[in-house]
């Protein structure tokens, strides 16, 4: 049954070959949006505990079927990068959408991108660069403004999602120099699995045995996993983590606007300024990317 398989991994790294690894990022990250949206909806028949549990159960089901990573012959370094990758992929999902049930979304989201802004702010070179993150994070200020309560746990949560969305940037990219194809990648959603497993699954209880339930648990693992972090594996071999921390910059704005096509969440004057903001960074940092020699593309060890 599984004879598929092969052949659409055959096909995803033809293009990863092909695809500018720029168009990788802006596909993921409009893939993990409509994935947000699907799973925002499910929060109304299970805890957040649970629908983490089930994406990164189907990201760690899918993957592993289409890598069959080899387990032999890795080293001690190897499997404390991507076991570091997995624990990073379980806290920054699961702290996120915590953070979402407490606080405002665009509140939640602001204080997460502090994470990728740190990586970029730290491994910038060019002066240019600064200029890049100052506008993105006047961008993340606007789109956090609004009324509607904020907790001290809403904040916290979403202060640990941004220290391991940090941490999953740096160790996505050492997973990808270390392991071949989107073999590290399934292993890490793996861990992911049984990091989330105890709070998912005696959160969700029995509805986790609903087949409609199931079913939006899989999109949400697809959209929200699976397509996103193929990508982004790939698309970190061939750029720099500073340029792929300033390009993540797109997430508030594609959230906005997901919210308003699929979830009808009206912005204000405000957001749509910060949504420019961001706009005008990524454009900008995708500008001085292309300028750049770009790195032979490694199809890992």
């Amino acid at each position: 049954m599984w004879t598929w398989l092969p052949r659409t991994a055959e096909a995803a790294r033809t293009a990863g070959a092909t695809i500018p690894p720029t168009w990788m990022v802006l596909i993921g990250i409009l893939s993990v949006q409509l994935g947000a949206g699907i799973a925002k909806n499910l929060f109304h028949s299970l805890p957040p505990s649970a629908v983490v549990w089930l994406r990164l159960l189907t990201s760690a089901v899918l993957l592993l079927a289409l890598a069959r990573p080899a387990l032999r012959g890795r080293t001690r370094a190897d499997w404390l990068v991507v076991i570091g990758f997995g624990v990073s992929l379980a806290t920054m999902n699961y702290a996120i959408y915590q953070s979402f049930a407490r606080i405002p979304l665009g509140i939640a989201v602001t204080i997460e991108f502090l994470g990728p802004l740190t990586v970029a702010v730290l491994g910038s070179r060019r002066r240019i660069d600064l200029v890049w993150v100052a506008l993105a994070a006047v961008g993340v200020l606007l789109l956090g403004r609004g009324d509607g309560g904020v907790t001290a746990a809403g904040v916290a949560f979403a202060l640990l999602a941004a220290v391991a969305w940090a941490a999953y940037i740096l160790l996505s990219a050492a997973t990808g120099q270390r392991f071949s194809g989107m073999s590290g990648l399934g292993i890490a959603s793996l861990v992911g699995v049984l990091v989330v497993s105890p709070a998912g699954i005696a959160e969700g209880g029995s509805a986790l045995l609903d087949p409609r339930l199931l079913l939006l648990g899989l999109a949400v693992g697809v959209l929200s996993s699976v397509v996103p972090y193929t990508l982004e594996m790939q698309a970190l071999r061939r750029m720099p983590p500073r340029v792929f921390g300033i390009l993540m910059s797109l997430e508030p704005a594609a959230a906005a606007l997901v919210g308003l096509v699929v979830l009808g969440e009206f912005l204000s004057l405000w957001q749509w300024a910060a949504v420019a903001c961001v706009v005008a960074a990524s454009v900008g940092a995708t500008r001085t990317e292309r300028r750049r020699p770009r790195p032979r593309a490694d199809g890992g060890g």
